[in-house]
């Protein structure tokens, strides 16, 4: 058969019971696992020999359907060499859509125009029921307006971070910190962590014998990469271990308040980018936090729903006072009893 695209092939065979088998089966395929003969057979409503026939016709039009033999032998999907047509649901088709929308306004440098281009060409084969939800959601959805001013990665420096991640590969490279001076670090990269529109590499810094959070935007990686190494021992929560260091750096104001609370308690009532919770006894613990206003800083405190002692900073302390003050005067006094 000869190849053509799928969306027309199933153009020209719209009221046709194969075409309309040959879409069920792509969909199943599509699933991450196996699938043995006769339990596609029976799927679809069909003979064996007629499952072994479209698997065919999907290989001739692009779709790289691998076999597997022997008694757990069966059916699935495997990578080819090229990209062929692909098979969506309806939420699936209007989700991608969404996100390439979401995509022309990221952080990451040169991929506007692809994420357009996508955006274009599904746009025009959506069918009219879901090019209207896709509108709706536009039409009645206000952003935000982007801050062009805000940092972005260069895509190949994205992926050759994610690379040396995956290959257990030391890098080194060049670095500005936030003061702009310019280091050169070497280190033994893990993840790569997105925090809106900046990207973080989480990372063993050799030097400094810890792990360490390095802003992509600032990086320059020294190519030829350096030799593989063994894996360490990751933190818990690596999110949660990047988003509390990175709030920690950028805070003007800092705190530590001991909460009379047990620390499992307040843990669940503080996010990890508020503050870290340290146990003291089974009935107190110390809440190291902060934020770039002391207002925002009385919130978390007030959101905590316990006791607690706050010695600085003087502003803070000042605050607290002030609010107490502003509280008591907003609430009716006691009546006698």
């Amino acid at each position: 058969m000869r190849k053509t695209c799928f969306l027309m092939e199933c153009e020209s065979w719209a009221m046709s019971e194969t075409s309309a088998r040959l879409l069920r089966l792509l969909s199943l395929l599509q699933l991450p696992r196996d699938w043995a003969g006769p339990e596609l057979a029976q799927r679809l409503g069909v003979s064996g020999r007629t499952v072994r026939a479209d698997v065919q016709r999907l290989r001739d039009l692009g779709y790289p359907v691998v076999a597997t033999r022997g008694n757990v032998g069966g059916y699935r999907l495997g990578a080819g060499a090229n990209l062929p047509p692909l098979l969506l649901d309806d939420d699936e088709a209007v989700a991608v859509t969404v996100g390439l929308r979401t995509a022309t306004g990221g952080a990451i440098a040169g991929i506007e125009e692809a994420s357009l281009r996508a955006l274009a060409k599904l746009e025009q084969v959506l069918p009219s029921r879901l090019r209207r939800r896709v509108s709706t959601l536009q039409t009645y959805t206000v952003p935000v307006p982007r801050d062009d001013t805000g940092p972005t990665v260069d895509t190949e420096v994205l992926m050759a971070l994610a690379a040396v991640c995956r290959d257990r590969e030391r890098l080194r490279f060049d670095y500005a910190d936030n003061s702009g001076a310019a280091t050169v670090r070497a280190v033994e990269p893990y993840r790569l962590v997105n925090w809106g529109r900046r990207w973080y590499l989480f990372a063993w810094d050799l030097d400094r014998d810890d792990w360490r959070t390095f802003r992509v935007d600032r990086m320059r990686p020294r190519i030829p990469t350096g030799p593989r190494f063994a894996p360490r021992e990751l933190p818990d929560d690596v999110a949660a271990y990047v988003s509390s260091r990175v709030s920690a750096a950028a805070w003007r104001y800092r705190t530590r308040v001991t909460v009379h609370a047990p620390a499992e308690v307040v843990g669940m009532r503080i996010s990890p980018a508020v503050g870290v919770v340290e146990r003291i006894d089974e009935q107190t613990c110390v809440l190291d936090t902060g934020a770039d206003t002391v207002e925002t800083l009385g919130a978390y405190l007030g959101l905590l729903d316990a006791d607690f002692d706050v010695t600085g900073p003087p502003e803070l302390v000042a605050y607290l006072r002030r609010l107490t003050a502003r509280y008591a005067r907003s609430t009716p006094p006691t009546p006698d009893r």
